[in-house]
């Protein structure tokens, strides 16, 4: 029997190309889609993984599958089949078993597995772990005796099951998350829809499943961050400081916003690998340089500018790494690469939430249509009823520029408090409503709080070069005496 080689082994076996391929070969994509983000052809794919197969001595998928997500969580192949309680990976692993259809009708089963190889492929591309292949998962079947006799031989710590029944009006899925060490159910819903046309209801489905589960603050990153906040300083892994990352980032503050670039800047330190660890220390850069949380200027937009680049040379389908790029070059002048590069991130990510919500602000404040936005931003908060306070940020500032001040004010309150350009926009709203006093209220608050804030900052910083946006603001700020 072939041994699967250690992660020091396969990873100093394989190039960067390999393991580019044997990642998103084991979570599922296919030849065209592998080709598609590598900018490569499928033939080259499988020239690629005819070598990588030799290289790391594996025979088939479930070999490779184990042999990369030993790779990517950094263990060897005999911690892969010990007992998962004794052994906390480095990076957790998922597993979707392929969902249990309750219709005896084959047309019933073929949709459950659409369905499972759907939320598969999505998963591996939007939830920042690795994610089993689910031809391995088929094979292991959707009735397991228990979740030990199978978690083990892909290295699974966490596992997604579900039922599916139908008639010819509904379809129910009910789906759950579980800890594969315990046993216990972290996460469960019951989607229920109506019936029409069956590419259009599996693709409704898995956007609803996809978007709670994967989200910035969806429900696997929640479940990471509550284990890292729990394990000692010094155990902490790359998983572990890039999730508590993004949540000190998404705070929005001086000192979130610090501790974001520490953090995030260690996880890249012990996995250089993870582009959504750049893409994050990109946007926690662009938050400096909006905010006026830094002096330098400069320095924060050429940190920014790397970080984006290095997020997009490790992952070109990023959709994130395509706004945060396009953002930037917004800044620099270049509002044609900006509008391309949305309209990338919109075509790798139309079905995120987070993605719909980044790009509403993007249509409202740096280039589009900022009407536009509006659909973005309802769509992200129907995909993630979970969304972060961010959202309604992004929705604050389409509102405002399409003029819908108390909205814009009511999307601010669920906002996040502790930014500097949330009291901006709320004082400007407050002023363009003839509430002068509340205006000036929230502007005191604005220059004690955050003295080194200016409205000419965060339009240079953010950037602000959407005509309508740019008179609304500078009109704004004069109304409110900010300037």
């Amino acid at each position: 029997m072939n041994r699967i080689p250690t992660p020091q082994v396969a990873t100093e076996a394989l190039s960067d190309r390999e393991r580019a391929v044997a990642e998103r070969f084991a979570a599922g994509l296919t030849y065209r889609e592998i080709g598609g983000a590598l900018f490569i052809a499928p033939s080259t794919v499988r020239t690629h993984l005819a070598t990588i197969y030799g290289k790391l001595g594996v025979r088939n998928k479930i070999e490779l599958a184990a042999s990369v997500a030993q790779m990517v969580a950094g263990r060897t192949a005999t911690e892969a089949v010990a007992p998962l309680r004794d052994a906390e990976p480095a990076s957790p692993t998922l597993a979707v078993f392929p969902i249990e259809s309750l219709n005896p009708e084959e047309r019933w089963r073929r949709f459950a597995d659409g369905l499972s190889s759907d939320i598969c492929v999505d998963l591996a591309r939007f939830a920042d772990l690795p994610v089993i292949a689910f031809h391995t998962m088929k094979l292991l079947g959707n009735r397991p005796e228990s979740f030990e006799d199978h978690v083990q031989a892909v290295g699974a710590t966490y596992a997604i099951t579900g039922q599916l029944r139908a008639d010819d009006r509904r379809v129910r899925l009910t789906i759950q998350l579980s800890d594969t060490r315990t046993g216990m159910t972290l996460w469960s819903e019951r989607y229920e829809r109506t019936m029409e046309d069956v590419l259009t209801l599996q693709d409704s489905l898995t956007e609803s499943v996809i978007n709670v589960l994967a989200g910035c603050f969806g429900t696997l990153a929640a479940i990471g961050r509550k284990a890292s906040r729990q394990k000692p300083p010094g155990s902490l892994q790359a998983y572990d400081y890039f999730l508590l990352g993004v949540e000190q980032h998404n705070r929005f503050s001086p000192d979130g916003n610090a501790a974001a670039m520490q953090l995030l800047t260690r996880s890249i330190e012990l996995d250089p690998g993870r582009a959504r660890a750049w893409t994050e220390l990109a946007y926690a850069h662009s938050i400096q340089a909006a905010n006026g949380f830094g002096d330098d200027l400069e320095s924060a937009r050429k940190n920014w500018r790397s970080a984006a680049e290095e997020a997009l040379r490790l992952d070109p389908t990023d959709p994130a790494g395509h706004t945060c790029i396009g953002d930037f070059k917004a800044c620099i002048g270049d509002l044609a690469g900006a509008a391309e590069a949305h309209a990338r991130a919109l075509e790798y990510g139309r079905n995120n939430a987070d993605t719909l919500a980044l790009l509403a602000g993007a249509k409202a404040l740096i280039v589009g249509d900022p009407a536009d936005g509006i659909p973005f931003i309802e769509r992200a908060l129907s995909l993630n009823p979970l969304g972060p306070p961010w959202y309604h940020g992004m929705f604050a500032r389409v509102l405002f520029v399409v003029g819908r001040y108390r909205a814009c004010l009511s999307a601010l309150e669920k906002s996040s408090q502790e930014s500097p350009n949330t009291l901006m926009f709320q004082a400007m709203a407050h002023a363009y409503l003839g509430e002068m006093e509340e205006a000036a209220e929230v502007v005191s608050r604005l220059q004690t709080q955050f003295p080194s804030f200016t409205v000419e900052g965060f339009i240079a910083g953010y950037p602000i070069s959407n005509p309508p946006a740019l008179s609304a603001v500078r009109e704004g700020a004069r109304l409110a005496r900010l300037v």
